[in-house]
């Protein structure tokens, strides 16, 4: 299972309702974080989630309402007297890391290591690859470097016993492990392979724009997404500032055919959003406003 909580759904300057951007995602043991903007460790802390347990944050660009928070959690996260390394991804992060670690005299006694994300062209980057997951990126349109991530679940199998007994006298036991980890065995003479007496469980895909104006990269990277997480920051796209709008962002949902689309990052503007929320709806019926501290349970 994989819980998303959003920490922050505001775009620029904090509201009394809205925090600026950062979203938790925990995945069994897995703890990260997509985006850090100004007063995430407090939504940490009042969401009651263990920000010691973070092992990585994902930025999706270097403006200050996706990062501004990092200060203040790594230097809280030192008081805690953390040991263990932080990996932080992002366009250009060895360098905006090195400048961040540069702003303390003695720096943290944990190390924090910038990994550096691709940020041009059009195409999808495996970041991270861990046992039963991997984390994707590809560049967005912004008016910095700037990317979108996605989080995608292994594919899995379940080996149907009743028809593997029915069909090759398999039951229960150390050789269906033995199976589903190598994909075919040989029992009584008979060759099995998996696809013939398994169930395919296709894994949870959830994405995260970040800043962008609706793109085909970012299509590209949430084709049959679980859940789109994206920038509706305006009821209308505003060239200039290169951020998506609510009916855009709708338009983008359907065309790559996600199941659920969760809009975010609103201008503080919008005090009510259903206006927005109207607009992606006669485009996309499965869309939902985003609120702080929002908790979404994903499975398969």
């Amino acid at each position: 299972m994989l819980e998303v909580v959003f920490l922050g759904t505001g775009s620029g300057i904090p509201s009394k309702k809205r925090n600026p951007a950062a979203i938790w995602l925990q995945y069994e043991a897995e703890c990260m974080l997509w985006d850090c903007g100004e007063g995430t460790q407090r939504q940490l802390m009042s969401a009651s989630l263990n920000f010691m347990k973070i092992s990585r944050i994902f930025i999706t660009h270097w403006h200050a309402d996706h990062w501004a928070g990092l200060i203040g959690l790594m230097q809280t996260m030192n008081l805690e007297k953390r040991k263990r390394a932080l990996e932080i991804y992002g366009p250009e992060a060895e360098r905006f890391v090195g400048d961040i670690l540069d702003l303390d005299y003695w720096g943290p006694r944990f190390r924090v290591i910038g990994r550096d994300v691709p940020f041009e062209g059009n195409a999808i980057t495996t970041v991270l690859k861990e046992d039963k997951f991997k984390i994707f990126s590809i560049p967005v349109e912004h008016t910095v470097p700037s990317v979108a991530y996605a989080f995608q679940e292994d594919d899995s199998w379940n080996v149907d016993i009743q028809k593997a007994e029915k069909l090759y006298g398999l039951k229960q036991g150390p050789a269906v492990g033995k199976l589903k980890e190598k994909g075919s065995i040989v029992l009584k003479g008979k060759s099995i392979k998996l696809e013939d007496v398994g169930i395919h469980r296709p894994g949870l895909k959830v994405i995260y724009s970040g800043d962008t104006r609706a793109c085909q990269n970012l299509v590209t990277l949430s084709k049959a997404a679980d859940l789109l997480i994206c920038d509706a920051t305006f009821a209308e796209e505003d060239e200039s500032k290169m951020h998506s709008s609510a009916k855009a962002t709708a338009l983008l949902a359907k065309k790559a055919g996600v199941s659920q689309l969760a809009l975010t990052h609103f201008s503080r503007r919008y005090q009510d959003v259903r206006e927005l929320e109207s607009e992606a709806k006669k485009i996309f019926p499965n869309t939902i406003m985003a609120q702080d501290f929002m908790r979404l349970k994903l499975k398969k």
